[in-house]
């Protein structure tokens, strides 16, 4: 196979992993209620692990990001299956909210940190145009997920107990995402006078330290952790918040697969969308569609009601979590995308953090979660006065964009 089209198998290795990653990651969404009447461990405590899958997904993104620059992408993903499928077996063998928490939430969150970076930077590697369709179509796997992992997860949860069905699941990462990631493969090295070192004016590329304090990585950190601040909460609370309202278990994980079916078609929608209108106006309209939907998950109290305000909240949600791997790329060029993608997502998994955590807090204190989709409009709203601020990007990326494509 010619090395262009081994690009295309990439970005669907790409999709297939980051579903099974982030399937198993997420599946502590329907998981939450069983675990908590299993246990009697409280909402906040069970939560609390995917705060630390957010943490530590951001943390060990940056370093799997930057270890993927220098080795390549397959020993880091091979790594982070083995990771993954052990902190989920550890996870269902846990005998106390504290074991639980570092067993799900932090060994499980390094191990997923594996997959995002280190696939889209050497996806982006791989084509040269097309990228904003690429990026998307490799970040389809997350939308995929809610309709495949979830799904799966809670018929399991109805044919044995949550111990087992978790047990199931790490042997179902196993089986798929280590053969998977043998087949992963670096890019090809840019063509001589085409790479970062020989753009505008023979200028020396950027390294770290100085893409770190540079404006636009500042307002790329600040705009990704606003926008996950915004939907981390509704995405991991909005299944139990339909049961609250009256809505039996399977039909109330229906909402979140609607939601991933409308993730879906926001990244593919989006990301051509960036391709022909630009990355950054695309993003704003994105993020704005995301502030509303956030707020408007306050009405819903029937299953249609629930469909529609999730359908828009994973459209927009979906659409512009891409985005930021091609801004990151637009800014920084390919030679230190996966760290500087890796260093923004560390940041934006401390908005991740906040949502399960608060979400928890505020059903622990008073009863409902209305006022956490009020707080994720509001952020919503901070998360596009941010990338307002975009500057233009640097003739010398958009001269090394137009001689690749």
């Amino acid at each position: 196979m010619s090395e262009p089209r081994y690009g295309w198998v990439m970005v669907a290795l790409g999709a297939f992993m980051t579903c099974i990653a982030a399937g198993a990651m997420f599946s502590l969404a329907v998981f939450l209620q069983p675990i908590t009447q299993s246990t009697g461990w409280s909402h906040t405590a069970v939560s609390a692990a995917m705060t630390l899958n957010f943490l530590a997904m951001g943390a060990a993104g940056f370093g799997w990001g930057a270890l993927s620059d220098r080795i390549g992408p397959r020993p880091v993903v091979l790594a982070g299956a083995v990771l993954l499928g052990l902190g989920l077996f550890l996870a269902s063998r846990a005998e106390s909210a504290l074991a639980f928490q570092l067993s799900f939430g932090l060994l499980v969150g390094i191990a997923v940190g594996s997959f995002f970076s280190p696939m889209i930077a050497a996806v982006m590697g791989w084509i040269s145009g097309h990228r904003g369709l690429a990026v998307s179509l490799v970040s389809v796997g997350v939308g995929v997920a809610p309709m495949t992992m979830s799904p799966f997860a809670a018929w399991l949860i109805t044919q044995m107990d949550w111990r087992a069905a978790q047990g199931v699941i790490a042997l179902l990462v196993w089986a798929t995402l280590v053969p998977a990631a043998l087949f992963v493969r670096r890019p090809p090295p840019a063509p001589a006078g085409q790479g970062p070192a020989r753009e505008a004016g023979g200028q020396k590329p950027m390294n770290l330290r100085d893409a770190f304090v540079s404006f636009p990585f500042i307002v790329l950190a600040l705009t990704f952790f606003a926008c996950c601040a915004a939907h981390a909460g509704p995405i991991f609370h909005t299944v139990t918040y339909a049961m609250t309202c009256g809505l039996a278990p399977l039909a109330a994980v229906t909402i979140y697969s609607v939601e991933g079916l409308a993730g879906l078609g926001g990244r593919l929608a989006l990301g051509v969308a960036a391709d022909r209108l630009g990355v950054k106006r695309v993003l704003i309209a994105g993020l704005l569609i995301q502030a509303v939907a956030a707020f408007l998950f306050i009405l819903p109290s029937r299953l249609g009601e629930f469909y529609a305000v999730a359908a828009t909240f994973g459209f927009a949600y979906g659409g512009v979590m891409p985005l930021y791997a091609v801004l990151a790329r637009e800014y920084f060029g390919q030679r230190i995308l996966g760290a500087v993608f890796g260093a923004a997502a560390m940041v934006s998994s401390l908005g991740m953090a906040a949502g399960p955590a608060i979400g928890g807090w505020i059903f622990d204190n008073f009863g409902a979660y209305k006022w956490m989709y009020v707080y994720s409009g509001a952020i919503g709203l901070g998360a596009v006065a941010i990338a307002l601020a975009f500057p233009p990007f640097p003739r010398r990326q958009q001269w090394h964009t137009s001689m690749a494509s």
